[in-house]
């Protein structure tokens, strides 16, 4: 249905856009994103996001140029149900300054890429008319996007088959990463040397996030002797949590330049372009990134993730041996293994990423918009 007080409005002013999503990187960065390309094309465009206090968002979204209002509202905490006593009672105070919000801002549209005020702010704009877009990152759509899918216009996810969002509305186009991921991109070889590394050994990039993986640090911790002896090289992302210990750590010292330890990679193109073997954790963005890299990846998904949603995420890969998977419960027996066979089988490597590429979508962020307007131009 037209919303004709929307369509006069666009006539008289520039476009206004609400966006939501926050609580990790993960929601953040895909809604700045889109809301960058949607700046390139209307770049009188005014942005409006709405986020939880407290949250990271709170302090990303202004970095990246935009103005943000927070929510008073919190996640559903699954460890201790006492403290969801006052969650109702956050919920419906979010919803009413959310609707208030809205009455202010007078958007045109508004998009969601999930997190806990992504909810409230949502629903307030279709609740006055305002058409509504849901990008979802992960192979298992979140609750609070599930919610909103039958009030969206368009849902666009990552994956070919998100349970619980209905067909027609649905667009697998990938999650926007990114764009040095995409142009960053050099030679194996002249990466290798780039970095220091020599161009003729294998190199295995190890990356637990910004904080970094314990699981993935102690099983490195475990396999130095073994890493020795196979002679490949390793770009080992430690994590700011870890990173002073293993620095001064004499084992990790004794392999000299056959380790190239880092806190935190700032220039990702170039490590991933200098990986033969990739071992990640499986958030959906890392997922996206891996995906474009077009490197063999073995996967640890992190166990405890809402949902379990990161060992779905990898499922999805493993189903089409587009990676390989080891859960942390399984590290310490069948780590080392699945590295060694990737290291070994040039073809199994050469086919993991052939798949893995099915699953790239370098092109997301435009396509979504494109989308978009297309839509809102039908309505």
């Amino acid at each position: 249905m037209k919303n004709n007080a929307t369509e006069n409005t666009r006539n008289t002013r520039p476009l206004h856009i609400l966006m939501s999503g926050g609580g990790t990187g993960g929601h953040i960065f895909p809604a700045v994103a889109i809301a960058d390309e949607i700046k390139k094309r209307f770049p009188d465009a005014e942005f409006l996001f709405i986020g939880a206090n407290n949250k990271m968002e709170m302090e990303k979204v202004p970095e990246a140029g935009y103005k943000i209002q927070g929510l008073n509202i919190t996640g559903i905490d699954r460890g201790n149900k006492l403290a969801n006593i006052k969650l109702p009672f956050r919920l419906i105070s979010s919803i009413y300054k959310a609707k208030d919000i809205v009455k202010n801002f007078k958007p045109d549209l508004a998009i969601g890429t999930g997190g806990f005020a992504s909810g409230p702010a949502l629903y307030a704009a279709a609740s006055f008319g305002i058409p509504v877009f849901i990008q979802e990152q992960n192979a298992h759509a979140g609750i609070t996007n599930k919610i909103l899918s039958k009030s969206a216009q368009l849902i666009f996810t990552a994956y070919p088959e998100v349970k619980g969002f209905p067909a027609t509305k649905t667009r697998f186009l990938g999650n926007p990463i990114r764009e040095s991921i995409i142009s960053g991109r050099v030679d194996t070889k002249e990466a290798k040397i780039k970095l220091g590394l020599d161009p003729e050994k294998l190199v295995i990039l190890s990356v637990g996030g910004s904080l970094g993986s314990k699981t993935l640090n102690n099983s490195w911790l475990e396999h130095l002797d073994l890493l020795k002896e196979s002679n490949c090289q390793l770009i080992w992302q430690t994590g700011k949590l870890e990173y002073q210990k293993l620095e001064s750590d004499s084992k990790i010292n004794r392999l000299g330049s056959q380790i190239l330890l880092r806190e935190f990679i700032t220039d990702m193109p170039m490590a991933y372009s200098a990986a033969d073997i990739i071992v990640s954790r499986a958030g959906a963005i890392a997922i996206s990134e891996l995906s474009v890299a077009g490197k063999p990846v073995i996967l640890v998904p992190f166990p405890f993730a809402a949902e379990d949603h990161q060992t779905m995420n990898a499922m999805k890969l493993v189903e089409k041996n587009a990676a390989r998977m080891v859960k942390d419960s399984e590290m310490k027996d069948k780590f080392w293994a699945t590295l060694t066979e990737l290291c070994n089988d040039q073809n199994l490597r050469a086919t993991l990423s052939q798949n893995l590429i099915y699953f790239a979508k370098p092109n997301a962020t435009q396509e979504i918009v494109d989308e978009i307007l297309k839509k809102l131009k039908t309505e």
